[in-house]
């Protein structure tokens, strides 16, 4: 099956970028459904951003809609999420998470197969 590594977290000032980055195994890479979730303290998982499709066809959350970008290299195995003018309530956990067609609703979260460990991004005022 899919096993899923982030990594790319860390401590910022408001204002900054990160780049996170999501490592998948397999050979059905590009066949899978890719999205990015995160969950701050006490919070429930929120939807970020889908990949739907060889990384062409994305759509984003509200809250981050501008600001992220999600790619991927297939070639790579490697899944991306740019984040830019970070604030912090973006603040979280953010977890990379598969599924092997789009979901019918892709911002559920129990709607995905396989999900990574997470990695926590800061980001202070």
């Amino acid at each position: 099956q899919v096993q899923l590594v982030e990594s790319g977290g860390g401590l910022v000032q408001a204002g900054d970028s990160l780049r996170l980055s999501c490592v998948a195994s397999g050979r059905t890479f590009s066949n899978y459904a890719m999205s990015w979730f995160r969950q701050g303290p006490g919070k429930e998982r929120e939807f970020v951003a889908l990949s739907a499709w060889s990384g062409d066809s994305t759509d984003y959350g509200d809250s981050v809609k501008g600001r992220f970008t999600i790619s991927r290299d297939n070639a790579e195995n490697t899944m991306y999420l740019q984040m830019n003018s970070l604030k912090p309530e973006d603040t979280a956990v953010y977890y990379c998470a598969a599924a092997k067609t789009v979901p019918g609703n892709f911002k559920d979260p129990r709607r995905y197969d396989f999900w990574g460990q997470g990695t926590q991004v800061t980001v202070s005022s």
